[in-house]
């Protein structure tokens, strides 16, 4: 695969491994699948490794069945970090103009993102992956759009942070060393997953991604074409399986069989979806309750996107418009092959979101995500304090 643009995507979930290999090809932005490998996951729990060397035999498997596929060797991944130990917050911060004809610079957005990040509490034992900045002023007035190449003596921005607990960011980037590969970039996952089943109108008038993984959810939370909130819960589609397991006093297979929909029906539809139904109202209210903390609860007109495992629980769309009064709908991508065909499973959606992601525009328009891309320098600089 001599001079070809080849990219990788791994999405270690707690339940799954999901690999994804592309080709970039000259003059396009849609990054064309070689190859996608699932593999069960070993070794972690709620997103955290807790045991590394189970991790790494994962990845490692995942990574020869995609190498035998390839007929080559894949030597770099872009990673999406998951789990409950992410989170997000918002600082402000602001600097003075540093030219002398008080024209903002691309350096001086930089300066003022940086002293926001000074005025980040409760850091320790974690670390920034992303700063996103959602709201700029300039001399106390608001500006709609970028600031560079305006006036003003004084640059003030409110910026989002992505955080991780730092052991975790290790031990995942750990595995992965052990497993013969080298990390190429780190990506929240829910911010991978965004670029593959969330619209520029979607994020524009607002709305809330929501992935029910096995044993967490995540929410990516958008406003104005910019990413505002991102969480994750304790909570999973798995819990609704392990409810079913005990109320029909079932094996854990023919629970999550019965979960979607598929085979025979056992005991009673009424019983079934009120299981269903009462642990799923548990994970809106989580949701719900963060989107009233953040000030946006039932103002979000492109309404709940839903995605990941979970997204297959029969009348989960029903369930989510009746509780969140709001539209909601299960997620669909659209992932592109090498043969032409596409794939509209969104269980890929973050795997193939950090393909996209690594692309020059990153699936997306969005100043932010542009200085996402353009500011990893901390973080690399302390990956390599801790890497062989």
């Amino acid at each position: 695969m001599a001079n070809r643009n080849i990219i990788a995507g791994l999405d270690i979930g707690t339940a799954w491994i999901r690999l994804v290999v592309c080709e970039l090809k000259a003059g396009d932005n849609v990054p064309q699948v070689l190859t996608m490998v699932k593999k069960p996951a070993r070794g972690l729990r709620r997103g955290y490794v807790v045991n590394i060397d189970e991790t790494t035999e994962a990845i490692r498997e995942a990574v020869a069945d995609a190498e035998r596929t390839l007929k080559t060797r894949v030597r770099k991944v872009i990673l999406g970090i998951g789990g409950v130990s992410l989170d997000s917050r918002i600082t402000e911060g602001g600097i003075i103009a540093s030219r002398p004809d008080s024209e903002i610079s691309n350096s001086d957005v930089s300066r003022a993102i940086d002293a926001s990040e000074t005025n980040l509490l409760e850091m320790n034992n974690r670390r920034v992956l992303h700063r996103i900045p959602v709201a700029f002023k300039i001399d106390g007035e608001k500006v709609l759009g970028h600031p560079d190449g305006l006036r003003g003596s004084k640059l003030e921005v409110k910026t989002l942070f992505i955080t991780c607990l730092d052991q975790h960011l290790k031990d995942l980037v750990r595995a992965i060393e052990n497993a013969g590969l080298s990390v190429e970039d780190i990506v929240a996952s829910p911010l991978a997953a965004s670029l593959v089943v969330t619209t520029k109108n979607q994020k524009t008038a607002g709305c809330t991604l929501a992935n029910i993984g096995s044993q967490t959810t995540s929410i990516a939370i958008f406003e104005d074409g910019l990413l505002i909130s991102l969480q994750v819960f304790p909570l999973g589609s798995m819990d609704i399986t392990n409810d079913i397991a005990l109320g029909f006093r079932i094996p854990l297979e023919d629970a999550e069989r019965v979960k979607k929909g598929e085979g025979e029906p056992i005991g009673t539809k009424k019983k079934l979806d009120e299981i269903i139904e009462a642990r799923l109202s548990d994970i809106f209210e989580f949701i719900e309750r963060h989107l009233k903390k953040i000030g946006v609860a039932g103002l979000l007109p492109a309404g709940i996107i839903i995605t990941g495992g979970g997204s297959s629980v029969s009348n989960i769309e029903e369930l989510a418009k009746n509780y969140f009064k709001l539209p909601a709908r299960v997620a669909s991508a659209t992932i592109a092959t090498s043969s032409k065909s596409q794939i509209r499973d969104t269980a890929w959606a973050v795997a193939y979101g950090l393909c996209a992601y690594a692309t020059e525009e990153g699936g997306d328009e969005s100043f932010g995500l542009k200085l996402v891309k353009g500011a990893r320098g901390k973080l690399w600089s302390w990956i390599r304090e801790f890497m062989p």
